[in-house]
Order: structure tokens, then sequence, then C-alpha cells
């Protein structure tokens, strides 16, 4: 007989990427990828043509599972067309809609209380209410709201337009504790009601694809990854890709009244609290470009200069940030001095204004209760020779970088094996080889100079 095969689908941003897998182990067979459109908007069908570029890879599976860039609205009419392109998660003109939501609705405690975050820019019901305020016309013909991974499984065959507790975690309309929707928050935002994906049971076989196979319920991009990692609980992943996070398996929600930590599901049945940084691994390019260097060069750049860069710090909100939630600041690049404005030292202050970021998400998770067994670096930023020295000393702890792999898109994998399987928990699949990687300095002063720049920024 045999082997059985699962598709594990990553639609992120950037790109959508497929991996075909044996069920059995997770060992990847074949690979394929093909680009979205750059932009903080994108039509849903850019999505599926992209996805049908591996369409022999997918029908060589038994099962697939679609993991997705998170918050995406995608509004549909009574007859299921898309009303407009999909505002993204990184398109932050919804901010204003995002504070006023907060205050009309009971205050950052009350979000937080019911839904486990604090709306921020990001979040797919602040953009119905950006909607409803600037496009009433696409608010009154909306009549169903999806998010990107919803939308492609109903594409691959769902038998109903569906979604993971995961995902809908990251709509602002639904509460991981309750396990539940909340109509008058999404009503509130929009301005009428409208339908929403029932939330599938983990490991749920959701439909069938046009070839026989079976079809998971899918999740978003972070919660794909956590599965993808086989993380457990007092795992902390930071992951540096186009945008930074650093999130947690745990048993418990989280409520941070403060918005820092995202209360979210992850694709188990267990809790996923995260916080995300909008700006990660584009801070390296932009740091590369400044100093007419390619990546590879700015590690070496970075790595030759000495710790704390001469005195240079870089404050790396380019387009804005998402933590702290400042959706209008912009970088700045301080204690530059004729003696210190070396090539070098820019791309050191980089690093380390990356992985400070990056360390301040670390620790509003402790402050909300996690407490790290290991610290797990992945993500493409993570390919950085320069980012991997420097990571212990910043972060504080020991760590440990998988080998790089598409793990958005292995955790969408395991979750088909899961659904084909019908088991109460999925598929024990092997850790991935990984490296450790540890440091006998300690970086707090490279922390506090960038903490002192970061508390002063917005005076500057």
């Amino acid at each position: 007989m045999a082997e059985s095969l699962v598709a594990g689908v990553d639609s992120s941003t950037q790109s959508t990427k497929v991996v075909l897998c044996r069920a059995a182990d997770g060992t990847v067979v074949a690979e394929a990828s093909a680009p979205h459109p750059d932009g903080t908007e994108c039509h849903p069908d850019h999505w599926w043509s992209a996805l049908s570029h591996a369409r022999e890879l997918l029908e060589r599976a038994d099962a697939v599972a679609v993991a997705a860039q998170q918050h995406g609205m995608v509004a549909l009419d009574g007859t299921g067309e898309v009303v407009r392109p999909a505002l993204l998660w990184n398109d932050t003109r919804s901010a204003p809609q995002a504070r006023a939501l907060v205050e009309e609705l009971g205050g950052a405690k009350a979000w937080a209380e019911r839904t486990g975050s604090v709306p921020v820019a990001s979040f797919t019901v602040t953009k119905l209410r950006w909607m409803a305020e600037n496009e009433p016309a696409n608010a009154r013909r909306t009549e169903r709201v999806m998010l990107p991974h919803d939308w492609l499984t109903l594409r691959l065959g769902a038998s109903e337009p569906v979604t993971d507790r995961g995902d809908a975690s990251g709509t602002g309309y639904w509460s991981p504790a309750a396990g539940a929707y909340l109509p008058d928050l999404l009503r509130a935002a929009l301005g009428r009601d409208a339908a929403t994906p029932r939330v599938a049971a983990p490991g749920e076989k959701v439909g069938e694809t046009s070839w026989g196979a079976a079809l998971g319920a899918g999740t978003g991009d972070n919660m794909g990854a956590a599965l993808g990692l086989g993380l457990r609980p007092g795992d902390v992943v930071v992951s540096i890709g186009t945008s930074g996070t650093a999130f947690a398996v745990a048993d418990e929600p989280a409520a941070d009244a403060s918005g820092l930590v995202a209360g979210f599901a992850d694709a188990t049945g267990r809790f996923l609290p995260l916080v995300a940084t909008l700006n990660a691994a584009r801070i390296l390019s932009a740091a590369a470009a400044m100093t007419g260097a390619t990546l590879a060069e700015l590690s070496a750049l970075a790595l030759a200069a000495e710790p704390g860069a001469g005195g240079v710090t870089l404050l790396p909100y380019l387009d804005g940030e998402r933590t702290p939630d400042r959706p209008d600041a912009s970088g700045v690049l301080a204690g530059l001095t004729t003696a210190n404005a070396t090539r070098e030292n820019v791309a050191r202050a980089a690093v380390e204004a990356l992985l400070c970021s990056l360390a301040d998400a670390v620790d509003h998770l402790a402050a909300q209760g996690v407490r790290p067994r290991r610290t797990l670096l992945i993500g493409g930023g993570a390919r950085s020779e320069a980012v991997r020295a420097l990571a212990p000393a910043i972060l504080g702890t020991p760590v440990t970088v998988p080998e790089p792999a598409e793990y958005v898109a292995l955790g969408a994998a395991r979750q088909a094996a899961w659904a084909l399987a019908g088991t109460p928990e999925p598929p024990a699949w092997p850790a991935p080889p990984a490296t450790e990687h540890t440091s006998d300095r300690t970086a707090a002063d490279v922390r506090a100079r960038y903490a002192a720049l970061r508390d002063a920024a917005p005076e500057i």
C-alpha cells in the first residue's frame, strides 16, 4: 500500500508556499512556491492563482490544510463574490478606527476580558469599521466576513464557510476564553450584522478537495508555525519574518489590558499569547540598502563592530509600529558622531535594534505569566549569522535555532495529517534538527540605551 502524503499551504503576505510531506513522519518530499503582489491590500484571486501554480503537487496529497496570514479582511456579498480587495494585517489605515472602537466599547480592559486582545490596526474588526466609514456602499454589500485561510479553504472544497479557533481569535470579534463569536462587536464595527464562518474543532475534517483529498480546517500563520515546530507549554518562539513575533503555547487564555500581548488561541485546543511587531526582517534589508551591502555583508559588518555599535542606536519603527502601538511612527538613528558613523556601526545598530524590539516582546509575554522552558529563533531573519550570534546576549537566554524550513506550511501539513488520521491529538512528528547558541556576555547596556530611545521617541 502506498504511503499517505499530506500537503500544507502557507499563504503569507508575500507568497504562497506548499510542502508535500509523508503523513507518518512529516518528511518533506516536494515543495512549490509562487509570489503574491506587494502591498497592504490584495484581491483574494491572487492567492488562488498563486496556489494554482502548485496544483500538480497538491493533487498528490491525500489531505490538505491551509495556514495563512492572520487578520486579513475578506468581505463577501450575498452571492459569495469579493466586495473589495482584502485589507491585510500590515495595512495601518484603520488605526483611528481601532482607537475609537476601544473607547466606544468599554476601554482596553473590557476588550481584553471579552476578546483576549485589545484591537490595533492589524485586527479585522478595525478594518470593518474603516470600510463602514470610508466605503459605506461596500459595507452595505457585505453579507459575510472571512479571513484569508477561510476563503482559500472554501475554494479548495470545504462543505461550508469554516475557520478554526486560532485564526478566529485574531478577528477582534471572537472570544478564545468562551470559544464563541461576539456578534455585537462585529455589528458595532461594520454597522450591520454579517455572517461568519463556523469554527471547526481542532483536527476536524471540513470537506474534500475536487480530487478527493481530506481537507483540514486550516489556521493562522503563527498557529501553523507553532504546530510545525511541535511547541509545548513553556516553549517561546521568536520569529523574524516580514513581521516579528514572540509567542508561546499556554494552557490558559491571556487577557492583557495593556494591549501588548494578544491573547490568541492555538490550533490544538490550547492558547497562543503573542506579541507582534510590524518591523522585523525589513530592518535588516533597510540597513543593507543604507550601507550598500548584501544581507550577508551586513551580517559580517555587524560582527566586525563592537557591542553597542560605538554608541549608535536605531529605533526601527520604519513603517510605523504595532507593539508599541505607534502606527504613525518612523525610524530614528541616534548617537551618530563623526567618530562612530561607520558602516559597521550602522549594521550592528540595526541587528541590535531588531533583537531589542523582540526582547521587549518576550518581556511582555513574561509579564503575562509565560515562563520560558526554551527559546526558539525562526524565520528568514534567523539565517543571519549576526542575528544568531547576538541573540543570546540580547534575549538573555540560550537560543535554539531550528534548521531553516517552511514551518507554517509544515504546521498546515501536520494539521492535514491530523484530519486524515481522525485522532484526538495531532500526529507526533520528530522535532526538527537545531543548533544551540549561547553567550557569556550580557547586553544590559545595549537594551538600556534602546529603551531610553524608545521611551523618548514620541517627543523627538
